[in-house]
């Protein structure tokens, strides 16, 4: 029993077996840690500053924290923001002040620390007591103090790329210390580029479905079949309200401003794949059609509002073949922002024009006294006027200039648009002068 007992404690995951135990081994993050690099001079010159790791799961964080500790031969202490609290945290820094020597405090999940707890860490930066090191997925402008950020350098992670993760995988199926090497497995091609799809740029992913595979395969040999059914793919990364979840609604929007229906497309099943909800794109779809198709084609924001209301009858999947439809549609529509840039130049004088009144001419006279105070005296009607338009009329404040907000691109309707308001305008000039 206790020999069971020992065997248990011991047993770690493949994942964490094969962490690279030299800068070498650390794959997808050259800009970081190639030679010649800043980070990559720093750690062997042991010249070292605390620093902020941002990047997807997977990709190396907790790993460079280890081995900065290692080359700078200096205390590693590790705590999950997830799990620790005040008294941990003070445990960690009179653990790192009794130590003869650097400590590297790794703090895990970084963000999720609030403000007094980050706070906390700021004095024994500055003094030296440790080498702090964050790790956080979530922006650090965001969810982290700008007393820290201050403080310390941060440092984007990429996701490992699908080549760099079958090299992991190939090494941890050869390593016979530290891997599967004493096993003799091999894989073929397509399973080991079908593994490393599923992995989604994460080595951890990777490793750890192949631990479940090297469990179950039979005859020494990976292939795709079983690699299928264990890595299955799932939804791609999407974080449903941080940084990846408003790059990719970005690059959607900007796919059919850009008039690219195929972006666009991709962009939206990417969304749609990662988990989003659909009717949050119906929404921004809507937004789409007023802000960058406008009145150049009206049918946009017809059919994406049809497309929702579609999704909302026939639900999922079935209805998001509606919401992308209407995508593809805005993607290929003309485009015109005319409507939008003159709502947001109107909307400033608003603003800044002050209470100015209505014009006598343009108000309403109900009562017998109102229409003694000379409201709506000589207000042309424009049905009584020639092509329903009274040339000269003016609508604005008396105290304000006449404006011309809304400018139609030579596109789509707003060609017709733009030379009717040109006659009008024409007539306008002509009354006045």
């Amino acid at each position: 029993m206790n020999d069971l007992f020992v065997a248990q404690k011991a047993f770690k995951p493949l994942a964490d077996r094969m962490r690279p135990r030299q800068l070498d081994q650390v794959f997808g993050q050259a800009h970081l840690l190639a030679p010649g690099k800043p980070l990559r001079q720093a750690i062997e010159a042991g010249k070292l500053h605390s620093m902020i790791f941002w990047g997807p799961p997977g990709t190396g964080k907790t790993t460079i924290a280890r081995l900065i500790a290692e080359y700078s031969e200096a205390l590693f202490i590790t705590l999950s923001a997830v799990l620790a609290g005040v008294k941990d945290i003070r445990e960690a820094i009179e653990q790192a002040r009794q130590f003869q020597g650097s400590t590297v405090l790794f703090i895990d999940e970084v963000h999720r620390f609030n403000k007094a707890q980050q706070d906390a860490f700021l004095p024994h930066i500055e003094d030296g007591t440790i080498l702090f090191v964050g790790a956080t997925t979530e922006n650090p402008s965001f969810e982290l103090n700008n007393a820290l950020l201050s403080r310390t350098r941060t440092y984007v992670l990429k996701p490992i790329l699908e080549a760099d993760i079958e090299q992991v995988v190939q090494r941890a199926l050869t390593d016979s210390e530290y891997g599967l090497g004493d096993l003799g497995l091999t894989i073929d091609a397509d399973a080991s580029r079908m593994l490393a799809q599923a992995a989604d740029g994460d080595a951890r992913r990777a490793l750890t479905y192949l631990e479940i595979i090297s469990d179950l395969v039979e005859d020494g040999h990976i292939d795709a079949k079983l690699v299928g059914e264990i890595a299955q793919q799932g939804p791609r990364r999407f974080d449903k309200g941080g940084d990846l979840f408003y790059e990719q609604i970005s690059a959607l929007h900007k796919s059919v401003r850009g008039s690219d229906p195929d972006a666009a497309l991709y962009w939206f099943c990417r969304m749609i794949d990662g988990g989003c909800d659909p009717v949050y794109i119906a929404r921004r779809a809507v937004r789409m059609a007023i802000e960058d198709i406008g009145i150049a084609d009206p049918r946009g924001l017809e059919l994406c509002l049809n497309g929702w209301q579609t999704f909302e009858r026939l639900g999922s999947p079935e209805g998001e073949l509606a919401l992308a439809q209407g995508v593809v549609y805005l993607a290929c529509a003309a485009k015109s922002n005319a409507v939008y840039s003159a709502y947001n130049q109107a909307m400033e004088d608003a603003r800044n024009s002050g209470s100015l009144e209505v014009p006598l001419h343009l108000r309403n006279a109900p009562t017998r006294f109102m229409k003694e105070q000379g409201y709506g005296e000589a207000y042309r009607y424009a049905h009584d006027e020639a092509d329903a338009f009274a040339a000269g009329e003016n609508y604005f404040p008396e105290a304000m200039q006449a404006r011309e907000y809304y400018h139609p691109v030579d596109r789509g309707l707003e060609i017709r648009i733009a030379q009717k308001l040109e006659q009008l305008r024409k007539r306008n000039r002509e009354t006045q002068s």
